[in-house]
């Protein structure tokens, strides 16, 4: 069972930055795609941006282009998605996910996931 941990949530002010962490103690990191995902209240879970095992190669919702960045070190296990310039549409709960192989923003090609955490962005 592959254990993924996120923190860093909190309550923002719209144009304020915030850090997400997931942490995957016991996983072979190096060898999944990781992924950022957000879903609001009574929305889908939507994709936010993932990485490849390098990092070398993401990939970002159109959303979140430009503010957003996802990077990781496999030193430590770890997927960090810095969030800037935060928009009260940015309000939702944010989850991490693993999934072997491919890039994808699609919820459907990861098999384990955290138990999320809450971002808040007030106007």
């Amino acid at each position: 069972q592959v254990q993924l941990v996120e923190s860093g949530g909190g309550l923002v002010q719209a144009g304020g930055s915030l850090r997400l962490s997931c942490a995957a103690p016991g996983l072979t990191f190096s060898q999944y795609t990781m992924g950022w995902f957000r879903q609001a209240p009574g929305e889908e879970r939507e994709g936010v941006a993932a990485s490849m095992w390098s990092g070398a190669n993401t990939v970002y919702a159109d959303s979140v282009k430009g503010r957003f960045t996802i990077s990781r070190d496999n030193a430590k296990n770890t997927v960090y998605l810095q969030m800037n310039s935060l928009k009260p549409e940015d309000t939702a709960v944010y989850y991490c996910a693993a999934a072997r192989g491919l890039l994808s923003l699609s919820r459907f090609a990861y098999k384990s996931w955290g138990q999320g955490t809450q971002v808040t962005v007030s106007s």
